[in-house]
This record gives structure tokens, sequence and C-alpha cells, in this order.
């Protein structure tokens, strides 16, 4: 009988040791808990006025009644932290697990207005409910069509997105011309001031303290206003303790599909800005992503929190590229940031107090503070531009084009005021524009062109075929 082989020569372990774990990413590292707190509460900061601003917009054009507005605003706050937490944590097939913020406001509000008005509450938190829906049905379809969203298309859309929130912070402290108070001195002293506080924070700090640097020159603005009187500290005492969002606060949604019309189309529009917002928002953190598995992801997390929201009568709800700037200029690329200001909004839905207290932040600071995040996405946007090749005369043709279509209507509001409602609905989103325009130029110059001009050369010639961006 032969003997055994040494044991030595194959050993085998009792316990199988667990494999090396691979580095993990900084957008899916954890920190400890103050100090993703801290973030967190930056991010809300920031973003905080968009809410408040969005629901006192829809009271006072609507004429709601002071109960329902602090039902409405604490649904709001509920709901975007809700929807944070989604998009950030990634459940299932919802949400891209990147930190990303959501919230109501811009177009889907001013259409949301002009359903109501036009229809009733009622029939535009049934537009809101449909257009979720509608989100699910022409998903499939739209996720083909990513493979036609490249850098160059990509780039110019996050542009576009940039600028136009740009301006959004600017009128914050400006007010909009031909309004009382526009360009008044003190809110222009107050929003240059609080750039001004955050730039010197940045500079002064390091660590910590430096990522704080957006927290810390709002709340320095802040400051500055209380000692010139432009704070009205009184209103954060009234009211009660709890504020618990009202389910169906305008009744029994009524279901028009008519109605819901514009809506639907701004929801093509919604999933182009949201297809800009996942790359850019990958692109801030350094990971890489599939675009035709995580896009619809942010799109589900977008339909999901809007269905919701419209049974609390809250018009559609979008992620945010408002965050994206603040990932940027702290440098904290944590996913759990965002979902600890989530965590945040959904408390302050609950907690009145804290709605007030942030209520009374003097628009102008949050414009100043606004201004700088959001200049910084432009600045991502022309990064991504930079990988495009747009050194190419074809690219940047493309480019220009988009751009300076995209831009039309952001820079001159109204223009296309004598179109047909439906067809201005589209006009009027300079990022869906030029979206569509950088795309259709694309699939043109360097799709198609290059079938229509290659022709075979002849055997003896020895030409080369044109190349693709000739």
């Amino acid at each position: 009988m032969p003997s055994p082989r040494p044991a030595s020569l194959h050993p085998q372990p009792a316990h199988p040791g667990p494999d090396p774990r691979e580095p993990i990413h900084p957008v899916d590292e954890s920190r400890p808990f103050g100090r993703i707190l801290l973030f967190g509460i930056q991010h809300v900061l920031v973003m905080a006025a968009t809410p408040i601003s969005a629901i006192f917009l829809m009271s006072a054009t609507l004429r709601l009644d002071a109960g329902l507005t602090v039902d409405l605003l604490s649904a709001a706050f509920l709901l975007s932290g809700v929807g944070s937490l989604i998009q950030s944590l990634g459940p299932w097939k919802f949400g891209p697990k990147l930190p990303f913020v959501m919230l109501p406001g811009g177009a889907p509000l001013i259409l949301f207005l002009a359903i109501a008005e036009q229809h009733g509450l009622p029939t535009a938190s049934g537009a809101v409910i449909i257009t979720a829906a509608f989100y699910f049905v022409v998903l499939p379809v739209f996720s083909r069509l990513l493979a036609f969203f490249p850098a160059l298309v990509i780039g110019t859309m996050i542009v576009i997105v940039g600028v136009n929130l740009v301006k959004v912070g600017a009128l914050l402290v400006t007010g909009r011309p031909g309004q009382p108070g526009f360009a008044d001195t003190t809110n222009l002293l107050l929003g240059l001031a609080t750039i001004g506080f955050t730039v010197a924070f940045y500079w002064l700090f390091t660590g910590v303290l430096r990522q704080l640097a957006v927290m810390l020159g709002l709340i320095a603005g802040t400051a500055l206003a209380f000692a010139l009187g432009s704070v009205d500290a009184g209103r954060a005492a009234e009211g009660g303790l709890l504020s618990v969002p009202q389910l169906l606060p305008f009744g029994s949604p009524e279901f028009n599909l008519l109605a819901a019309l514009p809506l639907m189309l701004y929801s093509l529009a919604s999933m182009a800005e949201a297809t800009g917002q996942t790359v850019i928002n990958a692109e801030a953190v350094g990971k890489e992503i599939d675009k035709r598995a995580d896009v619809p992801k942010t799109i589900r997390g977008d339909a999901l929190t809007s269905l919701f929201g419209g049974f609390f009568g809250l018009p559609l709800m979008v992620t945010s590229g408002e965050n994206i700037g603040i990932v940027r200029v702290t440098g904290v690329r944590s996913r759990y940031v965002t979902a600890a200001a989530g965590v945040v909004l959904i408390a302050i839905g609950f907690l009145a107090p804290a709605t007030r207290a942030i209520s009374v932040v003097p628009s102008a600071v949050v414009g100043g503070t606004a201004m700088v995040v959001f200049a910084v996405i432009t600045v991502l946007g022309i990064q991504m531009l930079g990988r495009a090749d747009v050194d190419q005369h074809t690219n940047t043709f493309i480019c220009a084009v988009a751009i300076a279509l995209g831009l039309l209507p952001i820079l001159i509001p109204g223009v296309y005021g004598g179109f047909a409602p439906g067809l201005r609905i589209l006009l009027e989103s300079g990022v869906a524009v030029g979206a569509f325009v950088a795309a259709v130029l694309n699939i043109l110059f360097h799709h198609v062109r290059p079938r229509l001009t290659r022709t075979p050369a002849p055997a003896d010639s020895g030409a080369p075929a044109p190349t693709p961006h000739s």
C-alpha cells in the first residue's frame, strides 16, 4: 500500500479564510455618525429654500389657507427626505446609490399650478399620479435610447443645467426684474457677503471645517442679515411643536388624461435631465456607472417619490443638481451623507419649529450660497466636454448649436409664448432642448453622415475612405 502523501504538500485549512476585501469606494464609505449628520445638515441648509419657496408660491397662487400651507410644507420636506433616501440607498431597482437629494419646484410646479387653476386641485393631484405611472410605462423605451447620450451630449446638457441654476440662485438675491425690490442693495450686499464668507472659510480652514465651508458661509450670511435687521426671528417661535402631513389634502384625486398631458410631456424632458444628473453625479464622486442600468434607477426613484407626493398634494418630485455642487466643493462623496440629509428632512417635516427656523434664512443669503454651488455644476459640464474631443470642429459645432438653442429660453423667458401650449412646454425647457439638439446633431454628424459619404475607393487608386469626422 503506498504511503499517504505528506499533508504539508496540500495544506487544507480547517476554516477557509475570507477573500481579501476590495477597497470601499468613497461613495459607499460610511463615516462617524456626528460627521455624517453635520454634512447632511449642510445639504439641507442649501436646498431647503426650494421646498419652502415652492409651497409658498403654491399657497399664494392658489390662495390656500395657512393650515393647508403648513400641511403642504410638512409634506414637501417629508417627501424630499423619502426621495433622498431612495436615491442614496438604492433599494431594489429604485435609486442609483449615489449622493442625491430630491425636491419639488421648477417647471413641474408651474405646470401643476396651471392645471390646478384650469381644472381644480383634485385634477392637478390626479395629473401628478398619472404622470408618475407614465414614467414606468415609457422607461423601457427611453432606456434603449441612452446609447445616443455620449459625453458630448451630456456635457452640453450639464453646462445648460448649471447656467440655469446659477440664474435661479441669482434671482433669489436680486428678485425678478420689474417687481418691487428688484436689485435691492441690502440683498445684493447679503448675497455677495455670503459668497465672500464661503470663500474665506474655504481659504482659511482645512479638513472637516473646510468641507463645511458652504454651511459656515450660509450661517455667517444669516448672522449678518440678523445684524442688519433683515431676519424676522419672531416667525420661528410661532405655532405648535408637531406638524403631521395630511393625506389627500385636496380630497380624492380626479384623473383627467387630457389635463395631465402637459405634465406627461414634461416627464420626457425630465428623464433626459435625470440622465445628465446621474452621469454628472457619478463623475463628481469618481464612480463608474452603467447608464443603461443606473439611469433607469434614478428615474424610477423620481417616479416612486412623485407617486407618493401626488397623494399628499405635491407637484412632481425630481432629483436635484444642487447637492452635486456641494459634493464637489466639499470633497465628501459618501452617499450616506445625503441619506442623513434625507433623515433630517423627514424630521423637519414633522417638527414645525425646525421648518420655521429654516424658513427665516433670507433668500438673498441662500441665493449667494446657491450661486457658488450651482456654478460648480457648470464647471463639471465643461470638464466633461473637455473629454469629448471638442477640439474637433464637428463636435465644437454640435456643442455650440445645442448650447445656443438650450440657453435661449433661459436667457430670454417667454420667447416661445406665441407657440401652442403643448409645444411651448417642451421648447421652454432649455435643458431638454439642448439635450435633444445635441443628441440629434450627434447622430446626424457621427452616425448618418459617415454612412452617406462612405464610398468605396477604386481598387487601383489607393485613396483612403473619408474619415467619420471629415
